[in-house]
């Protein structure tokens, strides 16, 4: 089988999954959903793309997607699929309409927003947060008040962290609002709503899944490494695959499969965010797409199997999908990815303690965003990290004293910096 895969909104780490499509010989097209690049996105270059089309108008513009259902149908493609966040909507609009393995469009609105997925959650009698869609600030306050405990506030479509605060008190839960409402987020659009949500008390798991006209496929599981810094609380500082023998495995991919059936996710690749608490897991968020971070090629290198390949097969050998889906994972390895936090802002003149990281048993690869002679900035969320580290050992007790010393090594004397600023407490995302 042949043909073209449409993907909207293809930047960045996706780029893997457009690869798997065309290792086995299908053309990619790119499809912009706007006209401008998102600036989180920006500077990306696909190779290898056998074309491009540039949707004007958004998803109201009757004229404009008439315009661009036509282009698309041009092609004769075999799917129509999402290649980040943003994409989801038009993704499933443009799949839906030409007939081809679709989500559909009646739940597409809710994959994206933070607030309307948790109660759709809730409408289908599965476990979800308390939350409030906030409509001015002293409803928030009000709200904070009764509930009481510690909030997360946090723009209700947007990605990456961006924007997510922790509020200890409902003073706080109004600055945060102040900084969030009629904001630009990461994708240069200005946020069209904010939600508060009761933080959730336990450890939070990513659970990455792909699915196949309802067949599901858990591929990989990672449990996130927090730290508090720079003013941020709970800042994800680490991602951590989950061993096979660990006794949350079934809980999480029992709701996480009960989250893709309640949201309508049929087809895809799917992103959970899952918070274990002592009364169970709750769905923190969702993305309707592949995960980011490069994750996939890390869950190969762990467990033989990601969610490029499922992908690829859920959208061009359906049957085989349904076949094998359910063979049981193989883990092959224990990997860990390391998010740098960077005190600091200023020009950076290097890394004087990467040579020690190097040499750890257990590391595989490092990714720097920040190079010398560029600006640092003081991390506070995911766009704002400077490097990424990758280890990966057979023995789990080895990655987890390399982890340890790669946290311990990362901060005071890991930038050398030209004129250090640690920047003013309260410009992060946390209160």
């Amino acid at each position: 089988m042949t043909g073209t895969i449409v993907m909207v909104d293809l930047y960045g780490p996706t780029m893997r999954l457009a690869q798997g499509y065309m290792d086995r010989g299908f053309d990619v097209v790119q499809l912009q959903s706007t006209p401008d690049i998102p600036p989180v996105y920006r500077g990306f270059i696909g190779n290898g793309l056998a074309g491009q089309i540039v949707h004007h108008g958004g998803l109201t513009d009757s004229e404009q997607l008439v315009a661009t259902l036509g282009a698309v149908a041009s092609l004769n493609p075999v799917a129509v699929t999402t290649g980040g966040e943003t994409g989801v909507e038009l993704a499933d609009l443009l799949s839906d309409r030409l007939g081809l393995a679709s989500n559909g469009t009646a739940l597409s609105s809710v994959r994206r927003d933070k607030f309307a997925m948790v109660e759709r959650l809730r409408a289908q009698g599965l476990r979800a947060t308390e939350q409030l869609l906030v409509p001015d600030a002293d409803t928030l306050f009000a709200w904070h008040t009764a509930i009481g405990g510690q909030v997360v506030v946090k723009p209700t479509r947007s990605a990456g962290n961006d924007g997510v605060q922790f509020c200890r008190d409902p003073s706080d839960s109004v600055e945060a609002y102040g900084r969030i409402v009629d904001q630009q987020n990461i994708f240069g659009v200005t946020n069209e709503g904010v939600v508060a949500q009761q933080f959730l008390v336990g450890g939070e798991y990513v659970v990455n899944t792909v699915s196949c006209a309802g067949d599901h496929r858990v591929t990989d599981m990672w449990k996130y490494v927090k730290i508090s810094a720079n003013g941020v609380s709970d800042r994800v500082a680490a991602a951590v695959s989950v061993p096979d023998d660990d006794p949350r495995t079934n809980a999480l991919a029992e709701y996480a499969l009960g989250v893709l059936d309640a949201l309508g996710i049929d087809y895809g690749p799917a992103h959970l965010e899952i918070m274990m608490t002592p009364q169970g897991p709750h769905l923190v968020e969702i993305g309707a797409r592949l995960c980011g971070a490069d994750t996939a090629r890390y869950a190969q290198i762990a467990r033989g199997e990601s969610q490029i390949e499922w992908t690829v097969m859920a959208f061009t050998e359906p049957d085989e999908f349904a076949r094998i889906h359910t063979r049981p994972s193989q883990e092959r390895s224990h990997a860990a990815m390391v998010f740098m936090t960077s005190p600091y802002e200023g020009s950076l003149r290097g890394y004087p303690k990467l040579d020690q990281v190097l040499a750890l048993p257990s590391y595989l690869d490092h990714q720097i965003v920040v190079a010398p002679g560029e600006r640092l900035h003081r991390t506070v969320s995911d766009v704002t990290e400077p490097m990424m580290i990758g280890l990966t050992h057979p023995v789990r007790d080895i990655l987890e004293r390399d982890l340890s010393t790669v946290l311990f090594l990362d901060g005071d004397g890991f930038y050398d910096i030209a004129s250090p600023s640690r920047g003013a407490v309260g410009d992060g995302t946390s209160t």
